[in-house]
């Protein structure tokens, strides 16, 4: 006994003995009122000082599990121990068969499970996730030490399900600034775009049980989607956004319940819509009179050319469009803030789901978002980020022109290139070739509603070192050639 003790870095020591101990009594390897070691010897046998113990032994009588004796030391309490539980009680329960078809059809979705794990020295290109060396670290510093200095006592309380209010003002001033007629709406704050989607999937009535949207789209979109009941139909994607020839013609077919459009470095394809697209596009939606979601991905993430006005925009003061904004994938993922900016009353609506599923969002993470957005720090993050992103979005690009043998390549901007190649020629067989190089991506069909897209994948450039873009690519590029004879 007692030799398994490892102490870990960083942590009181004190504590760390009094759990083993604890550990120790509710495994049963201490049983009741059995008398413990001395502390100079428990000192000896952890490899802890003397004092060390003493202060462990004092919090387990503070607990209730260790008592002392006059000049006979340290004893297990009575009702420290655990006890095994009667065999009649340890039956195993199968849960699988116990799960709702939506845990079932999560975890198939689930491509995190599945994804290929990267070794140490493998070159990925699977996240698009923001790099966090060009974090700001010093001044999420100041804004956090800032705000708590402020309200920190109210911070750590319990917060509002609709939100932090100075974040919420300071939101609706940043899309009225896109150009969004924010009279009679409002808006709600979310842990990040997914829960504001979740609960807009959950609020809508599904009379016609589907949704319409471009193909492909984003995943993580397509598996809520599921997860809802929702039938997905997926529209064809040109080089300026959704082919709306083809989408009137689905429109015709059959109602929708909704529509689901990422009209700005769309995930996967990186393609942004025309600003005439996007007028056309709620025209139509107009006419039919079916409720947009608007995902509102990467669309800081602009390297040229000017501002594109959301969809809700182009709504102007109708109430038709749901908007669902993060800065995941431009500032601090970690934060788990989002909005869904809305008509009035759908919004409060969603502020009483919220607050049924999860009380609210972070009030500590929401404050800190809005210090340091209030004090100046994102049109200075953005300018750097916006430099490195575009330096590595053209090499990226660039090298991909230079060495894959692709049929199309797509990306205006964001994190990511789509890159499509010949109708039979089979992506999957590539990752697996070029796995055993050290190479890994991400593959295309994991984006599309029908089933298609074998023949696809998408390269994520902002976490990979330039000298890794370059031999990465030319090795996808060059396994590509040689598997199916391409130049």
């Amino acid at each position: 006994m007692y030799h398994d003790f490892k102490l870990i870095e960083g942590r009181p020591v004190s504590i760390q003995v009094k759990d083993y101990m604890k550990r120790l009594m509710i495994k049963g390897a201490l049983q009741p009122h059995q008398k413990l070691p001395s502390t100079r010897e428990l000192g000896v046998l952890l490899g802890v000082s003397r004092n060390t113990v003493i202060a462990a032994y004092a919090e387990l009588a503070d607990e209730g599990r260790v008592y002392a004796l006059q000049g006979k030391g340290n004893y297990v309490s009575e009702d420290s121990a655990g006890s095994a539980a009667p065999s009649s009680l340890s039956w195993q329960l199968p849960w699988k068969e116990r799960l709702s078809r939506q845990a079932l059809l999560a975890e198939e979705l689930d491509l995190m499970k599945r994804g290929i794990r990267a070794g140490k020295d493998t070159i990925s290109f699977t996240s698009i996730a923001p790099d966090e060396k060009l974090f700001d670290l010093d001044h999420v510093k100041q804004a956090f030490l800032g705000r708590m200095s402020v309200e920190g006592h109210v911070l750590l309380n319990y917060g509002y399900a609709k939100g932090y209010k100075p974040l919420i003002q300071y939101l609706m001033t940043y899309m009225e600034n896109k150009g969004v007629d924010v009279q009679g709406k409002d808006m709600l704050i979310t842990a990040g775009f997914t829960e504001g989607f979740d609960l807009v999937l959950a609020a809508l009535q599904q009379k016609h049980g589907a949704v319409i949207c471009e193909n492909p789209t984003h995943h993580t979109a397509i598996k809520n989607l599921k997860l809802h009941g929702f039938d997905i139909k997926g529209v064809t994607m040109e080089p300026d956004g959704i082919h709306l020839g083809e989408l009137e013609r689905a429109l015709e077919e059959r109602p929708y319940d909704c529509a689901y459009f990422v009209p700005s470095y769309h995930n996967p394809t990186g393609i942004v819509m025309s600003m005439e697209k996007r007028l056309a596009l709620m025209q139509l939606m107009s006419r039919y009179e079916i409720p947009v979601i608007e995902d509102g991905f990467n669309e800081e993430l602009r390297y040229s050319g000017a501002h594109v006005p959301p969809l809700i925009a182009s709504a102007g003061s109708g109430n038709s469009v749901i908007y669902i904004g993060s800065f995941s994938k431009v500032l601090f993922p970690g934060l788990r803030v989002g909005w869904v900016l809305a008509d009035r009353e759908l919004i409060d609506y969603l502020e009483s789901m919220k607050r049924a599923r999860n009380i609210h969002t972070s009030t500590l993470d929401q404050s800190l978002l809005y210090q340091y957005l209030h004090n100046g720090n994102l049109h200075k993050y953005l300018k750097r980020a916006r430099a490195e992103y575009k330096r590595k979005y053209e090499l990226t690009l660039q090298t991909c022109k230079a060495f894959v043998p692709y049929k199309t390549l797509s990306g205006d901007g964001g994190l990511h290139l789509f890159v499509t190649f010949r109708e039979a020629c089979s992506v999957r067989e590539l990752l697996e070739a070029c796995t055993r190089q050290g190479v890994i991506f991400t593959l295309g069909h994991h984006f599309f509603t029908d089933g298609r897209g074998s023949n696809t994948l998408r390269l994520g450039f902002s976490r990979v070192a330039d000298e890794d873009i370059v031999r990465g690519i030319r090795i996808i590029g060059d396994t590509a050639k040689q598997l199916w004879g391409l130049e």
